[in-house]
């Protein structure tokens, strides 16, 4: 093997090698999975943030990033709670498969579900919401907020 040869090899090693781990710190480096009996979510109604009762809860969450969280849970949510316009759920890691975040937004778009916001400012500027389901299914992620006059949220 001449040098020219180990050189590209070398590179073409170094590559895949970077790659593999990118990908693994994605998809599994950063998340844990949250402990379902600290689990506690709430949704904004006009008497404030009403806690909700989960069951079958299963949730993740990384420090890397707010934007990571992730539920799935049930619950009875109050027909009261606060619309939450502009809904996007965000696609979560592959093993994480009770969350299917194309679903979920075909859902919020036909009405089979509606988005609700559980808390305003749970970082800044992100908000965490809820795509809730006539059945009692409760699926939430963090997504970032609109800052508008309206919405009386102001930088």
């Amino acid at each position: 093997m001449n040098w020219g040869k180990f050189a590209a090899a070398s590179l073409l090693l170094a590559a895949v090698a970077a790659g593999g781990g990118m990908w693994y710190a994605q998809e599994y480096g950063y998340y844990d999975r949250i402990d379902p009996t600290g689990a506690a979510i709430s949704v904004t109604t006009p008497a404030g943030e009403q806690p909700l009762t989960l069951t079958d809860f299963e949730g993740i969450d990384a420090d890397s990033s707010p934007l990571r969280w992730r539920a799935c849970a049930r619950a009875e949510v109050p027909a009261d709670a606060q619309p939450f316009d502009g809904a996007t759920p965000l696609i979560g890691p592959r093993w994480f498969d009770c969350f299917d975040a194309a679903e979920i937004g075909a859902d919020l778009e036909s009405g089979a579900a509606r988005a609700v916001l559980s808390q305003a400012e749970i970082h800044p500027d992100v908000d965490r919401v809820l795509a809730v389901y006539p059945d009692g299914r409760v699926f939430g992620w963090h997504q970032y907020n609109d800052k508008t006059p309206e919405r009386g949220v102001m930088d």
